[in-house]
């Protein structure tokens, strides 16, 4: 009996300490949970501002939707690599590119009825002296017809006035002939 005794006396010791390692492993577990709550709640508000901040800039580029499509003139935006950023709905009339097959592209590489050739020595003044440039081309549209363009080169600037590419605006010219014709054809 005293055996018996003993052993279930160290039986008990036993379950005592693994009773106070569950109860450490439990107080670790709250902590852990207390810390998981509160990372998942700083989750939740860098979510909110992140949805915040995605609403906000997909009013920004509405909103600069709206103004190039409401632009009479087509403007492309270049980028520092004369890569093509913005192609508006104008400019894909005027040279029957849609804006998702230029964008992306380099503005040199464009097969239209542009002379591009003809306007990199222009784009090149606009960016490095931060002039505006502006040179009437020769041109054939997207239906085919000979046209004069007009085509401002303005240097695209931040806040800070560095020069980070080009706008393109391009305007077709009336031709003399066609403005002394009575239907303007």
């Amino acid at each position: 009996m005293e055996t018996t005794n003993e052993e279930l006396q160290s039986t008990v010791e036993e379950l005592e300490t693994t009773n106070e390692e569950l109860q450490s492993t439990n107080e670790e577990l709250e902590t852990m949970n207390e810390e998981l709550q509160s990372t998942n709640e700083e989750l939740h508000t860098v979510n909110a501002e992140l949805r915040e901040r995605t609403e906000e800039l997909q009013r920004a580029s509405l909103f600069q939707e709206s103004i190039l499509a409401s632009l009479e003139s087509g403007v492309v935006v270049l980028d520092e690599d004369l890569t093509v950023v913005v192609w508006n709905h104008q400019i894909a009339e005027l040279w029957g590119l849609r804006s998702d097959e230029a964008k992306g592209k380099s503005f040199a590489s464009l097969d239209i009825g542009l002379p591009v050739a003809e306007l990199a020595g222009p784009i090149h003044t606009a960016i490095n002296t931060g002039t505006h440039q502006t040179i009437t081309v020769n041109c054939v549209n997207r239906r085919g017809k000979p046209i004069a363009c007009r085509v401002t080169c303005s240097p695209l600037r931040d806040g800070k006035l560095t020069i980070h590419g080009v706008l393109l605006f391009m305007e077709e010219e009336q031709r003399k002939d066609d403005a002394a014709s009575p239907a303007g054809l």
